[in-house]
């Protein structure tokens, strides 16, 4: 494990530093990288995923971060800029109601959601926010398959946000492990406000 303390650092040199750590690597390695702003964990999301790298990230504070990525050797670039891109969030929302997607075999529409989610980690623009309702309200909830997912688009600065009646519904309040719990209100204001809406 190599450790990449990027806390207080302005954009690029997080970027710069993940860069260097990555070229020093000589084979399969996994590369922890510090951050403190949720810009620092889009712009070395982009860099390990450019560079060959599984990547996932983590909020794990108050202006902290983690960004995980596992190499499976040197860069798949040399040479590639350390660039500095703005918020790759745009103003599009996705609203989840269901812990399946689609109709016909459940368990097929539970394999269906999962790989939704994870598609949405890869966009270009991530979601403003995702919303989750009723049967949906069980993804942000332990034992959750998405869990992981859905923390690497929060530390990126998607906005999580859960159904309070329905995790009351489902007894399951005490146990949401991602994102912040709403109401019909912000959800019916939200999806009022969105330059687009994509539900699965």
């Amino acid at each position: 494990m190599v450790t990449v303390n990027a806390m207080g650092d302005n954009c690029p040199i997080p970027v710069i530093k993940t860069k260097k750590a990555m070229q020093a690597l000589t084979g399969s390695e996994t590369i922890e990288v510090l951050v403190d702003n949720e810009i620092a964990v889009q712009n070395v999301t982009k860099l390990g995923k450019e560079q060959g790298g599984e990547v996932s990230s983590e909020k794990l504070g108050e202006k902290e971060y983690k960004v995980t990525i596992q190499m499976q050797g040197a860069p798949a670039a040399a040479d590639t800029e350390a660039t500095c891109a703005p918020d790759q969030k745009g103003d599009l929302i996705v609203v989840v109601s269901s812990d399946r997607m689609g109709s016909g075999n459940d368990e097929l529409g539970k394999v269906l959601i999962k790989g939704f989610i994870y598609a949405v980690t890869q966009l270009d623009t991530l979601p403003k926010k995702m919303l989750f309702y009723n049967g949906g309200a069980t993804l942000t909830t332990e034992g959750s398959d998405s869990i992981e997912d859905l923390k690497s688009l929060e530390a990126q600065g998607v906005e999580i946000l859960t159904c309070g009646t329905c995790l009351d519904y489902y007894h399951l309040k005490d146990k949401l492990v991602v994102g912040g719990v709403t109401n019909m209100y912000s959800i019916v204001e939200s999806m009022a406000e969105a330059g687009k809406i994509i539900r699965p």
